[in-house]
Protein backbone atom coordinates (compact mmCIF):
# COMPACT_ATOMS: atom_id res chain seq x y z
CA UNK A 1 0.00 0.00 0.00
CA UNK A 2 1.22 3.28 -0.96
CA UNK A 3 0.23 6.07 1.19
CA UNK A 4 0.36 9.70 1.22
CA UNK A 5 -0.27 11.82 3.95
CA UNK A 6 -0.90 15.96 3.70
CA UNK A 7 -1.00 17.71 6.31
CA UNK A 8 1.94 20.22 7.36
CA UNK A 9 5.13 18.62 8.38
CA UNK A 10 4.95 17.94 11.76
CA UNK A 11 1.47 17.18 11.80
CA UNK A 12 1.22 13.49 10.29
CA UNK A 13 2.44 11.29 12.95
CA UNK A 14 -1.06 10.34 13.70
CA UNK A 15 -1.93 9.60 10.70
CA UNK A 16 1.70 7.62 10.24
CA UNK A 17 0.39 5.50 13.14
CA UNK A 18 -2.72 4.68 11.97
CA UNK A 19 -1.19 3.09 8.40
CA UNK A 20 -0.76 -0.46 8.30
CA UNK A 21 2.90 -1.53 8.99
CA UNK A 22 3.63 -2.70 5.83
CA UNK A 23 2.80 0.76 4.20
CA UNK A 24 5.35 2.78 2.03
CA UNK A 25 4.38 6.48 3.46
CA UNK A 26 5.44 9.30 1.50
CA UNK A 27 4.23 13.15 3.01
CA UNK A 28 3.24 15.75 0.59
CA UNK A 29 1.66 18.71 2.60
CA UNK A 30 -1.07 20.43 0.28
CA UNK A 31 -1.64 23.78 2.32
CA UNK A 32 0.74 26.22 4.27
CA UNK A 33 0.04 28.07 7.59
CA UNK A 34 -0.14 31.60 7.48
CA UNK A 35 -0.10 32.63 11.44
CA UNK A 36 -1.79 35.51 12.99
CA UNK A 37 -0.19 37.78 15.12
CA UNK A 38 -0.66 36.13 19.26
CA UNK A 39 -1.42 39.84 20.59
CA UNK A 40 -4.15 40.55 17.46
CA UNK A 41 -5.58 36.75 18.41
CA UNK A 42 -5.65 37.96 22.21
CA UNK A 43 -7.23 41.03 21.37
CA UNK A 44 -9.94 39.56 19.43
CA UNK A 45 -10.47 36.87 22.59
CA UNK A 46 -10.24 39.68 25.22
CA UNK A 47 -12.61 42.59 23.27
CA UNK A 48 -15.61 40.09 23.55
CA UNK A 49 -18.46 40.25 25.26
CA UNK A 50 -18.39 37.24 26.61
CA UNK A 51 -14.70 37.03 27.82
CA UNK A 52 -14.95 35.43 31.66
CA UNK A 53 -18.13 33.55 30.87
CA UNK A 54 -17.89 31.07 27.98
CA UNK A 55 -18.46 27.58 29.60
CA UNK A 56 -16.06 25.86 26.59
CA UNK A 57 -13.29 26.60 24.46
CA UNK A 58 -12.85 24.15 21.82
CA UNK A 59 -9.11 24.14 19.74
CA UNK A 60 -9.87 22.44 16.20
CA UNK A 61 -6.43 22.04 15.26
CA UNK A 62 -2.94 21.77 16.73
CA UNK A 63 -2.20 25.19 14.50
CA UNK A 64 -4.36 27.08 17.70
CA UNK A 65 -2.54 25.43 20.23
CA UNK A 66 0.03 28.30 20.52
CA UNK A 67 -3.25 30.77 21.46
CA UNK A 68 -4.71 28.48 23.90
CA UNK A 69 -2.85 30.60 26.74
CA UNK A 70 -4.82 34.24 26.07
CA UNK A 71 -8.38 31.73 25.40
CA UNK A 72 -8.57 29.95 28.55
CA UNK A 73 -8.70 33.24 30.66
CA UNK A 74 -11.97 34.01 28.65
CA UNK A 75 -13.24 30.69 30.53
CA UNK A 76 -15.72 31.03 33.34
CA UNK A 77 -14.66 28.71 36.25
CA UNK A 78 -14.91 25.35 35.62
CA UNK A 79 -14.85 25.47 31.78
CA UNK A 80 -14.45 22.86 29.92
CA UNK A 81 -11.71 22.48 27.05
CA UNK A 82 -11.96 20.24 24.58
CA UNK A 83 -9.59 19.41 21.16
CA UNK A 84 -10.13 17.62 17.63
CA UNK A 85 -8.43 15.16 17.46
CA UNK A 86 -5.23 13.38 19.82
CA UNK A 87 -2.48 15.47 17.62
CA UNK A 88 -4.36 18.64 18.71
CA UNK A 89 -5.10 17.36 22.72
CA UNK A 90 -1.30 16.55 22.84
CA UNK A 91 -0.25 20.12 21.38
CA UNK A 92 -2.58 22.01 23.94
CA UNK A 93 -1.75 19.94 26.54
CA UNK A 94 2.46 20.57 25.65
CA UNK A 95 1.34 24.36 25.96
CA UNK A 96 0.32 23.61 29.35
CA UNK A 97 -3.37 23.64 29.40
CA UNK A 98 -5.89 20.77 30.55
CA UNK A 99 -7.64 19.05 27.89
CA UNK A 100 -11.04 17.76 29.28
CA UNK A 101 -11.70 15.86 26.10
CA UNK A 102 -11.16 14.64 23.05
CA UNK A 103 -12.94 14.23 19.83
CA UNK A 104 -11.25 11.84 18.09
CA UNK A 105 -13.79 11.57 14.86
CA UNK A 106 -13.50 15.30 13.65
CA UNK A 107 -15.34 18.64 15.16
CA UNK A 108 -18.98 17.57 15.16
CA UNK A 109 -18.44 14.55 17.41
CA UNK A 110 -17.53 17.47 20.27
CA UNK A 111 -21.08 18.75 19.77
CA UNK A 112 -22.46 16.18 21.66
CA UNK A 113 -20.58 16.71 25.38
CA UNK A 114 -21.30 20.28 25.41
CA UNK A 115 -24.35 21.37 27.33
CA UNK A 116 -24.26 25.03 27.82
CA UNK A 117 -22.76 27.91 26.15
CA UNK A 118 -21.29 30.43 25.22
CA UNK A 119 -18.78 28.32 23.32
CA UNK A 120 -15.09 29.56 22.53
CA UNK A 121 -13.46 28.47 19.08
CA UNK A 122 -9.91 28.75 18.14
CA UNK A 123 -9.66 28.03 14.73
CA UNK A 124 -9.31 28.84 11.02
CA UNK A 125 -9.95 31.81 9.28
CA UNK A 126 -12.68 30.26 7.26
CA UNK A 127 -13.35 27.29 9.64
CA UNK A 128 -15.86 24.53 8.60
CA UNK A 129 -19.34 25.22 10.30
CA UNK A 130 -20.52 21.54 11.04
CA UNK A 131 -19.70 22.18 15.12
CA UNK A 132 -21.51 25.88 14.91
CA UNK A 133 -24.37 24.22 13.40
CA UNK A 134 -25.08 21.59 15.47
CA UNK A 135 -24.47 23.83 18.31
CA UNK A 136 -26.70 26.58 16.97
CA UNK A 137 -29.53 24.09 16.55
CA UNK A 138 -29.31 23.56 20.36
CA UNK A 139 -29.49 27.68 20.82
CA UNK A 140 -26.33 27.08 22.13
CA UNK A 141 -24.24 30.56 21.07
CA UNK A 142 -20.66 29.93 19.66
CA UNK A 143 -18.11 32.52 18.86
CA UNK A 144 -14.76 31.50 16.18
CA UNK A 145 -11.80 33.71 16.72
CA UNK A 146 -9.29 33.10 13.87
CA UNK A 147 -5.69 32.06 14.57
CA UNK A 148 -4.47 31.12 11.54
CA UNK A 149 -5.37 30.80 7.14
CA UNK A 150 -4.87 27.86 5.14
CA UNK A 151 -3.43 28.37 1.57
CA UNK A 152 -2.28 26.27 -1.15
CA UNK A 153 1.18 24.98 -1.32
CA UNK A 154 3.24 24.66 -4.43
CA UNK A 155 4.06 21.15 -5.74
CA UNK A 156 6.78 20.33 -7.45
CA UNK A 157 6.84 17.59 -10.14
CA UNK A 158 8.24 14.94 -7.77
CA UNK A 159 5.47 16.01 -5.48
CA UNK A 160 2.97 15.51 -8.20
CA UNK A 161 3.81 12.03 -9.06
CA UNK A 162 3.89 10.78 -5.49
CA UNK A 163 0.49 11.91 -5.03
CA UNK A 164 -0.59 10.67 -8.54
CA UNK A 165 0.55 7.23 -7.09
CA UNK A 166 -0.77 6.51 -4.08
CA UNK A 167 -3.12 4.11 -3.36
CA UNK A 168 -4.92 5.82 0.02
CA UNK A 169 -4.36 9.43 0.47
CA UNK A 170 -5.33 11.66 3.49
CA UNK A 171 -7.03 15.48 2.90
CA UNK A 172 -7.71 16.68 6.26
CA UNK A 173 -9.73 19.79 4.61
CA UNK A 174 -11.65 21.07 1.41
CA UNK A 175 -8.88 23.28 0.79
CA UNK A 176 -6.25 20.32 0.52
CA UNK A 177 -8.58 18.69 -1.80
CA UNK A 178 -8.88 21.50 -4.04
CA UNK A 179 -4.43 21.05 -4.67
CA UNK A 180 -5.11 17.62 -4.71
CA UNK A 181 -8.03 16.66 -7.00
CA UNK A 182 -7.06 16.54 -10.28
CA UNK A 183 -3.95 14.48 -9.18
CA UNK A 184 -5.99 11.76 -7.04
CA UNK A 185 -6.79 8.55 -8.99
CA UNK A 186 -9.85 7.80 -9.46
CA UNK A 187 -9.28 3.91 -7.69
CA UNK A 188 -7.06 5.55 -4.54
CA UNK A 189 -9.10 5.80 -1.29
CA UNK A 190 -9.18 9.02 0.14
CA UNK A 191 -9.19 9.22 3.65
CA UNK A 192 -10.81 12.42 5.58
CA UNK A 193 -11.25 13.09 9.00
CA UNK A 194 -14.93 13.80 9.09
CA UNK A 195 -18.68 14.62 7.30
CA UNK A 196 -17.80 18.19 6.01
CA UNK A 197 -14.75 17.18 4.16
CA UNK A 198 -16.28 13.80 3.23
CA UNK A 199 -18.95 15.71 1.33
CA UNK A 200 -16.48 17.86 -0.23
CA UNK A 201 -14.53 15.04 -1.25
CA UNK A 202 -17.57 12.80 -2.66
CA UNK A 203 -18.92 15.32 -5.02
CA UNK A 204 -16.05 14.17 -7.46
CA UNK A 205 -14.32 11.34 -6.03
CA UNK A 206 -16.29 7.94 -5.27
CA UNK A 207 -13.95 5.89 -2.96
CA UNK A 208 -13.81 8.37 0.27
CA UNK A 209 -13.39 6.43 3.89
CA UNK A 210 -14.46 8.57 6.59
CA UNK A 211 -12.74 8.86 9.98
CA UNK A 212 -9.39 9.52 11.86
CA UNK A 213 -9.67 7.31 14.62
CA UNK A 214 -7.89 4.03 16.59
CA UNK A 215 -10.10 1.93 14.14
CA UNK A 216 -8.68 3.18 10.93
CA UNK A 217 -5.36 0.81 10.59
CA UNK A 218 -7.68 -2.33 10.59
CA UNK A 219 -10.24 -0.54 8.22
CA UNK A 220 -7.51 0.16 5.94
CA UNK A 221 -5.78 -3.17 6.16
CA UNK A 222 -8.61 -4.52 5.13
CA UNK A 223 -9.18 -2.85 1.73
Amino acid sequence: MRAVVTRERGLNDELRASLPDDAIVSEVPLTATRYFDLDEVEQSVTANEHYGSFAALVVSSARSATYVGVATPALVKGGTVLCVGNATAHAVRTAGVTVDIVGEGGALELATFIAAGPVLLLAAAAPREELRDALSARGIESVVVPCYETVPAELSVDDEHTVRDADVIFIGAPSAWTVAQRLVRTDAVVVVPGATTAEIVRRSHERVLEGWGAELQSRLAAL
